[in-house]
């Protein structure tokens, strides 16, 4: 479906760019704790955008995997962006949101096995 595909270069896209940010942007003005927590949102992001990418070539040929396509999508934002915020702002309220996404991330990838189960 191409809406994953779209998302999922998108989120590489991102991924890269932040990634670089962080790198090259933050190291002076970010601890080195929250700087991790910024790093450990990038990876998340682009293996999840690289699984979307899987989603769009599957989901035609099983449904189910279109619904792992929108549980990585809410674990990005959810996990990923939440670390992002934890990073830029040190508010620490922000790490309750992030299990959720991990949840959402762990919940795509059942729904994905799944899929891949039920194809013939």
């Amino acid at each position: 479906m191409r809406t994953w595909g779209v998302i999922g270069a998108l989120g590489l896209l991102l991924g890269v760019a932040l990634g670089a940010f962080g790198a090259h942007g933050l190291r002076r003005f970010v601890p080195p704790d929250r700087l991790n927590a910024f790093e450990v949102g990038v990876r998340y992001q682009l293996i999840h955008s690289l699984a979307l990418l899987v989603v769009a070539l599957l989901a035609e040929r099983a449904p189910t995997v279109g619904y792992a396509g929108l549980f990585y999508t809410f674990g990005i934002v959810l996990f990923s962006f939440s670390l992002y915020g934890l990073a830029l702002t040190g508010a620490r309220w922000l790490a309750v949101v992030t299990p959720l996404g991990g949840l959402c991330f762990l919940l795509g990838h059942g729904l994905l096995l799944i899929g891949l189960l039920r194809l013939r």
